[in-house]
């Protein structure tokens, strides 16, 4: 039996705003949100776009990383989006 693998990833929303989630199906997951039946957060704030994702994760360590990087600022979000190291 094959694992699901896991991506997290994050969307730039029409309103600039950054949204972090995570799924087993990137594209299908994009489509929900920019069609209004992904998160409650991007119903309001489409299209959204997609600017960074880390993949082939299991369900765990993608739970993980949802959670350390909706901890981060802004800004550190940012900076992850840009390939450059938290300080």
């Amino acid at each position: 039996m094959k694992t699901k693998r896991w991506t997290v990833y994050i969307l730039r929303c029409a309103d600039k705003t950054l949204y972090t989630g995570i799924t087993t199906d990137l594209k299908a997951r994009i489509r929900r949100h920019n069609d209004g039946t992904g998160a409650k957060y991007t119903r309001s704030r489409t299209p959204v776009r997609l600017v960074w994702r880390k993949t082939e994760l299991t369900e765990s360590v993608a739970r993980k990383d949802e959670a350390r990087i909706k901890r981060l600022t802004r800004t550190e979000k940012v900076k992850l989006i840009n390939g450059r190291k938290r300080s």
